[in-house]
């Protein structure tokens, strides 16, 4: 089933190929940490409080384990700029890849919910509401997250069957 979004939100896989752009093959994401696994990536502001315990709350409520997590600041998140241009680089919000697009802000939070176990799976029939009005409400959090939430110095250590799930 393809679903349509506001552009503003999802940016669709169409980038030319590093061969016909005269990039190298190391500009490629293909060749980031857990490139086998760049689809459904869940990128997240790796020192904010809030975006960890995001992390956690969908690692402890997803339905099976398809989502991969990266933090914002690392090497997959560089190599997913460069495939979606439109992913920005201030660190103010989740992004979420999957199925050829990039989802941003309030739109990743809803497409995520697909993932998640009832009754939040349900959330992802909300992405049918338009973006702007949502990302309102996810901008002004995101703009005082660190004042509620704080940033980390350490999280939690994932466990074995986790770790797996986190890329670089």
């Amino acid at each position: 089933m393809s679903v349509s979004v506001d552009s503003s939100s999802a940016v669709p896989v169409g980038t030319p190929s590093p061969a016909s752009t005269g990039a190298s093959a190391a500009d490629t994401p293909e060749d980031a940490p857990g490139a086998a696994t760049l689809d459904h990536v869940v990128l997240y502001d790796g020192v904010c409080g809030l975006c960890d315990r995001v992390v956690q709350w969908l690692l402890d409520h997803e339905a099976g384990t398809t989502l991969r997590f990266a933090p914002l600041q690392g090497d997959t998140a560089a190599a997913m700029r460069r495939r979606y241009p439109n992913i920005p680089e201030a660190i103010d919000t989740v992004i979420y890849i999957a199925d050829g697009r990039a989802y941003l802000r309030s739109q990743a939070i809803l497409q995520l919910a697909r993932h998640l176990r009832r009754p939040w799976r349900w959330g992802y029939h909300l992405r049918w509401l338009p973006s702007f009005l949502l990302d309102i409400g996810y901008r002004l959090i995101a703009r005082v997250r660190y004042r509620l939430f704080g940033k980390l110095d350490e999280c939690r250590l994932p466990t074995p069957a986790e770790r797996a799930r986190f890329l670089a």
